[in-house]
């Protein structure tokens, strides 16, 4: 049961982490700034949206495979968020555009919270 606990978890950080090709798409396509990059706030809007969405599917993946408890495992997964968007938010701070970082912290746990709501809502 612990393992398919942990996994559950790892699926919805894997499910967040579909953002890094589109990101990587966007780059291409200029869509979205390069690091060194100056630009309007446009392409975080854009960035936010999406990553806002994949981490909303992640709270579902979490909840979908957990073996019990599908809210306290999508609380598991938010807190994992809030440590790694906290981190991302410290090593991009220098580049600006400081809501961006900060918005990807507030959205861990309401985002979490949704994806297991609708699961949830799905099973009954």
């Amino acid at each position: 049961m612990k393992i398919r606990s942990v996994g559950a978890v790892f699926a919805g950080i894997a499910a967040n982490f579909l953002a890094v090709p589109v990101d990587a798409v966007l780059h291409a396509f200029k869509l979205l700034p390069g690091p060194d990059e100056v630009s309007g706030e446009l392409p975080y809007v854009l960035a936010f949206s999406y990553r806002l969405g994949f981490a909303v599917l992640g709270g579902w993946v979490t909840a979908r495979i957990a073996p019990a408890a599908p809210m306290g495992h999508a609380l598991a997964l938010s807190v994992v968020g809030l440590v790694l968007s906290s981190l991302g938010a410290a090593a991009q701070w220098s580049l600006g555009h400081h809501w961006y970082p900060l918005a990807l912290i507030a959205i861990c746990i309401p985002a979490s919270w949704a994806g297991a709501h609708l699961f949830t809502r799905s099973r009954s």
